[in-house]
Parts: structure tokens; sequence; C-alpha cells
């Protein structure tokens, strides 16, 4: 058995990747370059098919010189990261106040029914995961949901369909 050493875990980083998170990097000065880190956890998840692992956080933290610990905290606080395989189209839908009192129950009812899943599963195919956010801040739109960088809102049963059905 073999192990693997932090800078061969560093090296696992396509020079993309790399690239990228040196983008994050390069906005803060030079000391403070852990403050690259929500940065370099979304490009990595992005990278990884929209979740992230123990090692790639791992491989975060060396990049970055901070402690893993640190990076699993961020990770795990902020909602927008992934911590299981979410499906290909990542639904989120708002369950927060605007969009509690304009419906999003029935929008959330509704796209369980038509995919078969609930908050926090993939359907079978992969395809799709549902997740229940707070606020989206699009408040006047209620119901919203976000897939992917995409807000949708002023939903209803047949827009949520429609747009479904636009996915690739």
């Amino acid at each position: 058995m073999t192990t693997t050493t932090a800078n061969e875990k560093k090296e696992r980083f396509t020079p993309e990747i790399r690239a990228e998170i040196d983008r994050w990097i390069a906005k803060y000065p030079a000391e403070w370059k852990q403050s690259a880190v929500m940065g370099a956890l979304m490009v990595v998840q992005d990278s990884n098919g929209g979740w992230l692992t123990t090692e790639l956080m791992d491989q975060v933290a060396t990049y970055l010189d901070m402690p893993p610990i640190a990076v699993y905290e961020v990770a795990t606080f902020y909602s927008m990261y992934e911590l299981k395989p979410v499906g290909k189209h990542k639904i989120c839908v708002c369950t927060n106040v605007s969009c509690m009192t304009n419906k999003s129950d029935l929008i959330v009812e509704h796209l369980e029914k038509k995919l078969g899943i609930g908050f926090g599963e993939v359907t079978e195919d992969g395809r799709f995961s549902l997740k229940e956010v707070e606020c989206l801040g699009a408040c006047g739109g209620a119901p919203m949901m976000q897939i992917g960088r995409q807000y949708y809102e002023n939903l209803t049963p047949e827009i949520v369909d429609a747009i479904l059905e636009g996915l690739e």
C-alpha cells in the first residue's frame, strides 16, 4: 500500500482547476489567500459533477495552506456545497416566507410527484435531484426555484413542467 503526500494530492488538480482557483486567490492580498476558499470549493465541486468529497476538500485545504477542518466548516455551513452526489440538474426550491405564502408547497408537491423523489434525493436515472433551500433573494417572483445558475420565478405546475421538459 502506498501513501499519498500532500504535494501529490495537490498535483491531482488539473492545470485548468489550479488556474481557476488562482484567479480567486488573486482577488485577495497574498497573506489572505485562504479567503478564496468559497470560490475554490465551487471550482472543485463543479469539476466533480456537482459535489465535494473529503479528498477534494483536503486538496483545497492543502492548496490554500489552511487546516482541513476550516474547509469542512465552510463546505458544511453553506447550502451551495454538496457533500453527496447530486443529479445532473439540481433543482433548488425556495420554501422561505415569501415563496411559502405564494404556494411553494404546491410546487414542491408537484416536483416530488413528477420526479418520484423528495428533498435530498436523486432520480434513479441520475438526471434530477431536489433540494430545499432558504431564501434565494427573488421574493418578488415567488414561488421560485433555481436549477444550476438559472432562476425560475412565478412558478406554476405547468411552468415547472415546461422548464423540466426543456432541460437536456
